[in-house]
């Protein structure tokens, strides 16, 4: 079952499922900077999209060097459903920076699909997989993201968060839940 939010015009969406089947114009890839795209989502953003997305990262890397973390670089979707797919570089848990570098990816990600003029975008939860940080605070992070960006949005009217796995959506509806409690809608 879905939650959906209400932050101004903007429609938040949680969602459990497999971020490769989210029909957005952009999805989001938790990736790493140099956008080798081996495990977790990004490989299988690659397997179902096909090999013109790692080719375009390599090609991205080869022009521009390696992403910072809270960086993001974009490549088109291949196969996907969506028109792109944003790669955003996020940290790993422990960094004493991390929770601004996690806070950079998710608006970096916002502020460029808005500048492409795009509608809507799809985000997994960005550094939760081998990068080890827990559902719970990526969610906080995510929900200052949108507090702190969402006026600022030109042309997105719809954010997905798609959560893999009950225990991510579960986190995520646990803290949206608390931290947006006025804003809830229907989907």
């Amino acid at each position: 079952m879905d939650a959906c939010f209400r932050l101004r015009r903007v429609l938040v969406e949680l969602r459990e499922g497999d971020i490769t089947e989210v029909e957005a114009d952009a999805i989001v890839n938790a990736a790493n900077s140099y956008l080798k795209h081996g495990g977790g989502v990004a490989l299988a953003i690659v397997k179902k999209g096909g090999d013109i997305i790692q080719r375009e990262s390599d090609e991205y890397v080869a022009r521009n060097g390696p992403v910072p973390e809270g960086q993001v670089a974009v490549t088109s979707a291949g196969k996907l459903k969506a028109r792109y797919v944003i790669h955003a570089v996020g940290p790993k848990f422990g960094d004493p920076l991390g929770d601004e570098k996690l806070f950079n990816a998710f608006k970096n990600s916002l502020i460029k699909a808005d500048e492409l003029g795009l509608k809507s975008i799809a985000f997994p939860a960005i550094s939760t997989g081998v990068y080890g940080y827990p559902y719970e605070r990526c969610a906080e992070v995510a929900v200052k993201v949108l507090l702190s960006v969402v006026g600022e949005l030109r042309n997105i009217e719809r954010i997905i968060f798609c959560l893999y796995g009950a225990e991510a959506y579960r986190s995520f509806l646990e803290v949206f839940g608390r931290e947006l409690r006025g804003y809830t809608s229907s989907c």
